[in-house]
């Protein structure tokens, strides 16, 4: 079975159900059909006896009736295109992402007619974390975050599956410099906040305007020279005893500062999973 080299693919049941119920494009959908999985026989299934148990029937369901191909397929084969390890049974194979650019997101934050609030992230690697973050901004309402070209993870099926189908709604620029691209949101009228040992709390700083969020890489931080472009820097109470935050726990905390200082209330509450 040939993958195009640019597909992403989509792994788990909550991020292939998320793309599917907001309809974005997928090529085919394989699904697991031996074992544990043969209990429900999803109509028009090839092969006429396969059986699918309850959470992949469904996806079925909805891929036939968006008219995207499914796939049986065993295992052995789904662990062979899986790159997390945690299929669930299901891959989607989908065009793949692609990136934008600073101007895109400063659109999309016009159309909503919100000030522009968005999350620049400097040498960030390990894609569990941008998948974390993703999910976690594309929640608190951010308009787009802005990963480097290098030294840094781009869009992968690990960042998919961790960020819960936020890949599919999340606008994502890399760009070259992102000093450069700090100096292109300054211009466009954004006040840069370093996350870190701050000046002031996050508690304490006016982040309810156009504001773009600087976090830094694992263990690392904040590189000196992006640090030196911000305006300013905040820091998140540390009671404990522990000095630092995982980059995508800070994440979620600044994400809902922002939130909570423009007005909070007003999406629907969620169970958290």
């Amino acid at each position: 079975m040939e993958i195009a080299p640019q597909s992403l693919i989509l792994e788990g049941r909550k991020a292939v159900l998320e793309a599917l119920n907001h309809e974005k494009p997928i090529d085919r959908i394989l699904l697991r059909v031996d074992g544990k999985h043969r209990h429900a026989a999803p109509e028009g299934s090839a092969g006429g006896a396969t059986r699918l148990e309850g959470t992949l029937r469904l996806i079925a369901a909805k891929a036939r009736a968006q008219k995207i191909v499914v796939q049986e397929a065993d295992k052995a084969k789904l662990d062979e295109l899986s790159e997390t390890g945690h299929h669930q049974g299901v891959i989607a194979l989908c065009p793949a992402v692609p990136y934008v650019t600073i101007t895109d997101i400063l659109a999309i934050a016009r159309e909503r007619g919100e000030p522009p609030f968005v999350i620049v992230l400097d040498g960030v690697t390990d894609p569990h974390n941008l998948g974390a973050v993703m999910r976690s901004a594309e929640a608190g309402g951010v308009h787009g975050i802005i990963v480097p070209k290098r030294r840094a993870v781009g869009l992968t099926a690990t960042v998919a599956r961790t960020s819960a189908g936020a890949i599919t709604h999340m606008a994502v620029a890399r760009v070259p410099n992102i000093t450069r691209a700090l100096e292109e949101l300054k211009s466009a009228g954004l006040w840069i906040a370093c996350a870190g040992t701050g000046e002031k709390s996050l508690f304490e700083a006016d982040l309810s305007g156009p504001v773009a969020l600087v976090l830094g890489a694992e263990g690392e931080g904040v590189s000196r020279l992006v640090r030196q472009h911000a305006d300013f820097a905040v820091g998140i109470p540390m009671l404990g005893k522990i000095g630092s935050l995982n980059v995508s726990v800070a994440a979620g905390v600044l994400v809902y500062e922002v939130v909570r200082q423009r007005g909070a209330g007003r999406g629907d509450s969620v169970p958290v999973n």
